[in-house]
């Protein structure tokens, strides 16, 4: 009898869109608020259950985003789609409420010099400046996704302990974070960390409110991807294309491709509810506007006779 091949994984995975704000926000060139809009629409089209749209930072520190209120005013909302967007602090979070967000997200690191070089404070002060945010979310019935980012190595400290990455985990399901999205920010985990770390938070946190985000600088996004999902997790970060990076960590290349995300799901008959023609269709848009071709290996090959 054949042997069968990784059926105890999930079933059903939750695909996080994130190239409007993750993908967006490293781009060198203005992308035009009406392209943003269309962009999110094309998204929302191909069935994402999540999209994140945007960020509420300061218009100073990423201009790209300055926008924020703009978009979230032009989309087209679909039912079935919650739309998140990035907040740094109780400004941001004025901001998001008055933009009519039911969903956001907010963001440390595991690293101490990653956080202070991102948003210039430290992992401590970062999660103080979250209090008032999660406080007003309660108080609006509004849910909170944290990212930890550089969970499994750091442009300037390098390995990252697993036990740094809890500890951190820890404080924002004790302040009343709803989900955490744990980070490979410069793409350089490989497995086998994924199991370590997967493991190590599983025994502190419910799996259920566990998330993957990873990047694919060095080819192993997809392995990653594997690891996890025989570790029980399933939601996952990606981007259309492939596209984004960090704008505060050298190096880091673009996130996971959505199409190749979907693909091999696909392929594995893990449902996702996302239609994989459609998101090729959005991230073809957005690179006529860009005039680079999509990083994604899927969209390559998908769009060679075009």
């Amino acid at each position: 009898m054949p042997r069968e091949l990784l059926n105890d994984l999930p079933r059903r995975v939750t695909i996080v869109e994130v190239g409007p704000r993750d993908g967006l926000q490293n781009e060198h060139g203005v992308v035009a608020t009406a392209d943003k809009i269309h962009f999110i629409n094309l998204l929302s089209a191909a069935g994402f259950p999540v999209i994140e749209a945007t960020s509420f930072v300061s218009p100073k520190a990423i201009p790209q985003l300055s926008d924020a209120a703009e978009v979230m005013a032009g989309i087209e909302r679909r039912p079935g789609t919650r739309y998140t967007a990035l907040v740094p602090n109780r400004k941001g979070m004025e901001r998001a409420l008055a933009a009519g967000l039911r969903e956001v997200a907010v963001f440390t690191g595991a690293s101490e010099t990653f956080v202070q070089h991102n948003i210039n404070t430290s992992i401590v002060g970062s999660i103080a400046n979250f209090r008032p945010v999660i406080e007003m979310a309660r108080e609006h019935g509004v849910r909170v996704r944290g990212y930890i980012s550089t969970a499994f190595g750091c442009p300037y400290e390098g390995r990252v302990a697993p036990d740094a990455v809890l500890r951190v985990a820890n404080e924002l399901i004790a302040l009343g974070v709803d989900e955490l999205s744990i980070g490979d920010t410069i793409g350089v985990a490989t497995p086998n960390q994924v199991v370590e770390i997967s493991d190590l938070l599983k025994s502190a946190i419910p799996v259920e409110r566990l998330a993957m985000h990873f990047h694919d600088t060095r080819g192993t996004a997809l392995a990653n991807v594997l690891a996890a999902l025989d570790c029980g997790i399933s939601s996952f970060d990606s981007s259309s294309g492939g596209l984004g990076g960090c704008p505060y960590a050298p190096g880091a290349s673009g996130n996971l491709a959505t199409e190749d995300l979907l693909y091999m799901l696909d392929g594995m008959g893990i449902e996702t509810g996302v239609n994989l023609a459609a998101v090729v269709e959005a991230s073809h848009f957005l690179a006529s506007k860009r005039g680079l071709p999509p990083a994604s290996r899927y969209y390559a090959a998908a769009t060679a006779t075009l």
